[in-house]
């Protein structure tokens, strides 16, 4: 596998168009003042020594070394082996709600947002772990598979918005029964997999209970964290609040008991956040205490570093191009390589 550890250098490349847009109007400027004094062929004639094709190619190697040193600091990586990593940990699904409701602003400056704190800090802290995310609304959507890249599965928590699914609603057993397929296929022990449910659990599509007593039994837990409060707030979009069919304004309240039922037919936990802890170190305390299993990795280690050769070879060409003199030298012309 190739790569370059410093790709931003190669931005310097782009003075080498600029480079040769210098030179050609050097060139044309030369050219115009030598007309001055005659015709090309007579002042070719009385100036034997002037080569016009050594200063072209001295420019020409000048480009080649300079192109060269900027892909030296560049950096260019071969990754010289593959490497299978081995460790003890669990599999987490993160299953976040990103319905509207979750734009309550019960918690500061949303639910929605304190949610995606929260999962941020906890990718900051994790280590053998493998974690995958699944948003969800009317109709669940994989947004990350299972993986132990932490710091990609931080930047797609920061993406997490409800645009990201087009239906609308609550669809907490859809979103759990998407969960449980979403598991790697590396383990079959389903001791080690867990699901932790971030909603305010206003589920008015389907029959959660249902799925969760399948997770169950299968070994999966499935951890729920509530987040609002059951005197709930108001939801504004776009800086209006919404608003029922009478003109009433709705306010989304914490559903604490179904919740507590997922959590409870699984074996797992149910937290309801604060303004002070969203839950999800609690829950991850508890999924601490779990069965570990074996998870492999294979990834790509040891990038041996390529920058010397780029390096030796602009070295050499900048001897060249220092040696290369510009006008013939009569003592040398019959060793003229060049013809020029």
């Amino acid at each position: 596998m190739f790569r370059f550890a410093e790709p931003s250098y190669l931005w310097l490349l782009a003075a080498v168009p600029a480079f040769v847009l210098l030179y050609l109007l050097a060139a044309r400027n030369r050219r115009r003042r030598l007309a001055r004094f005659g015709c090309e062929a007579t002042l070719r004639y009385l100036t034997p020594e002037v080569s016009t094709a050594r200063p072209a190619l001295k420019f020409i190697v000048f480009c080649a070394a300079y192109a060269l040193i900027v892909c030296a600091a560049a950096r260019p990586q071969f990754g010289s082996r593959l490497r299978e990593e081995k460790a003890q940990g669990v599999e987490m699904m993160l299953v976040v709600d990103v319905s509207n409701s979750m734009l309550a602003e019960d918690f500061e400056p949303s639910r929605l947002e304190r949610t995606k704190y929260a999962i941020g800090k906890l990718f900051d802290g994790l280590k053998q772990d493998r974690v995958g995310l699944v948003v969800f609304a009317g109709e669940p959507k994989v947004q990350l598979p299972i993986t132990s890249d932490y710091r990609m599965a931080k930047a797609f928590a920061r993406r997490i918005d409800p645009s990201l699914v087009s239906v609308q609603g609550t669809a907490v057993g859809k979103a759990l029964e998407q969960a449980l397929l979403a598991f790697s296929a590396d383990t079959d022990e389903p001791h080690s997999r867990a699901v932790i449910l971030i909603t305010d659990g206003e589920n008015h599509e389907d029959d959660a209970l249902a799925v969760a007593r399948r997770a169950a039994d299968m070994g999966v837990r499935i951890h729920t964290i509530g987040i609002g409060t059951p005197e709930g707030a108001p939801i504004r979009i776009g800086g209006e609040f919404i608003r029922d069919e009478k003109g009433d304004m709705v306010v989304s309240k914490l559903n604490e008991k179904m919740l507590s039922e997922i959590a409870e037919l699984t074996g797992g936990a149910y937290v309801r956040s604060s303004k002070q802890s969203i839950g999800l170190d609690e829950i991850v305390e508890n999924i601490g205490k779990m069965e570990q299993t074996e998870l492999s990795t294979v990834r790509f280690e040891e990038y041996d570093e390529q920058y010397q050769y780029p390096l030796a070879a602009a070295l050499v060409l900048l001897l060249v191009e220092l040696l290369l003199l510009d006008r013939r030298n009569p003592l040398l012309a019959k060793f003229n390589i060049f013809d020029i």
